[in-house]
């Protein structure tokens, strides 16, 4: 591949994703901002996908989840997860690249600069009525799906809701 020239639209610079200013993520010269709902939402999303928790938290669950990735830890728990979370954290820390709380933030960041490939036209999404699942896709590539990078599974240590707290 040949170098382009700055301001060719190969070189033009990627925008940042932002639903709102409650949360930032940042990442080299990427600055990802979010709004409450969206932030707790992408949080869930991401306990979800490393098996770390199984369905809809309740809203406290969640104020748990969001002090989690925000702060790298729960130090006032107000539900059962951040009990568990404490209960268990020495399974949850490691070294920083192992660790619950980088997969979290890693996921969090992937699904919003996914979501702005999709806004910027760089990727399309696609739906495999076979499998029930959605992919991503190259639309410049012919509908070439791309592939993410596997997560580890916190399953050994997942949250499982009493009920109560």
């Amino acid at each position: 591949m040949m170098p382009t020239p700055y301001g060719h639209p190969a070189m033009t610079r990627r925008g940042n994703y932002s639903s709102g200013d409650d949360f930032v993520l940042e990442y080299g010269e990427l600055r990802f901002t979010f709004n409450e709902r969206d932030f707790a939402e992408r949080c869930e999303q991401a306990a979800r996908k490393l098996g770390f928790v199984d369905g809809r938290l309740e809203d406290q669950e969640a104020e748990d989840l969001v002090n989690l990735v925000v702060n790298g830890e729960v130090t006032e728990p107000a539900s059962g997860l951040g009990e568990h979370v404490n209960d268990c954290w020495p399974e949850l820390v490691g070294p920083a690249e192992r660790s619950l709380v980088h997969w979290l933030r890693r996921l969090i960041f992937r699904s919003a600069w996914l979501d702005q490939r999709v806004k910027e036209g760089e990727l399309d999404i696609t739906f495999d009525g076979d499998s029930g699942t959605f992919a991503y896709i190259q639309p410049d590539r012919g509908g070439e799906p791309i592939e993410l990078a596997p997560e580890p599974s916190w399953n050994r240590v997942a949250y499982v809701a009493t009920g109560g707290y």
